[in-house]
């Protein structure tokens, strides 16, 4: 559970690896792609340009380099040749990749075209709860106080939190201890130490936060059918706070 200086550097690579693929999707015209094309242009960018691995790829029998969940998916949805993305749409692409043994995990809830100020407060209000998680890890916090400080920003906007999926510790597996709740009361749970690094990823629905599974067994969406959104970075405890290992060039983190 517990990272060394060598391997959170090493993360931190595969980190900023992982960034510069985001970096690539805001500079290209995603309107009027298809979710499979996008997932192989990330695909030959991650193992031509970066000389890395898409580790999702091959996880748990799933066949390809990222998650893309639009509109109403929740997560996991699956890349398609049928699937367009058009004006007005969100999407969120979820990757994880690995260099030299070590990952790095991180998504993005992308604004196609001109997308509806209902949606953009979403979008929005996710990527500030997930910063409100974030902002929470220091040295000797507790677990229940990162849920708390994203579920209250949440529901101060008039959204749900998604519970049935959260962020996890990550290194050289994936799926690492501990896991992070979205939820949760302050003072309570696992007490951080310098060291840790896992994910804060949070999923915020316009409506309820009940969800279901399609048939695909991999596509989660809303069961209501409105909206939502995602967003995550893979984070290290330090010894007087939280370093962002995914960080984009292109976030100024908030202040506490």
């Amino acid at each position: 559970m517990i990272k060394s200086a060598a391997e959170i550097a090493l993360m931190a690579e595969s980190g900023r690896l992982l960034a510069s693929v985001f970096t690539h999707l805001e500079s290209l015209a995603l309107a009027g792609r298809t979710t499979m094309e996008i997932n192989d242009l990330v695909e030959d960018f991650i193992v031509r340009q970066l000389e890395a691995r898409p580790a999702s790829k091959g996880q748990y029998g799933y066949g390809f380099v990222l998650n893309c969940s639009r509109n109403a998916v929740v997560c996991h949805g699956v890349p398609s040749t049928d699937e367009v993305l058009q004006d007005g749409d969100i999407v969120n692409f979820d990757i994880t990749l690995e260099k030299n043994g070590y990952l790095a995990d991180s998504s993005k809830t992308f604004l196609i075209g001109e997308v509806a100020p209902a949606a953009r407060r979403l979008v929005a209000t996710t990527y500030e709860a997930m910063w409100k998680g974030i902002l929470a890890v220091r040295p000797g916090a507790r677990l229940g106080d990162i849920g708390y400080a994203i579920e209250r920003h949440a529901k101060r906007a008039g959204y749900s939190v998604v519970r049935e999926y959260c962020g996890h510790g990550i290194g050289q597996e994936m799926h690492e201890d501990p896991q992070i709740l979205h939820f949760g009361k302050p003072g309570t749970g696992l007490t951080l130490r310098e060291g840790m690094v896992f994910t804060v990823e949070p999923m915020l629905n316009q409506g309820r936060r009940t969800v279901r599974t399609e048939d695909d067994e991999w596509t989660v969406v809303t069961a209501d059918g409105k909206l939502s959104a995602q967003f995550e970075h893979t984070v290290a405890v330090t010894g007087d706070g939280v370093r962002v290992l995914t960080l984009r060039p292109d976030e100024t983190p908030p202040r506490g």
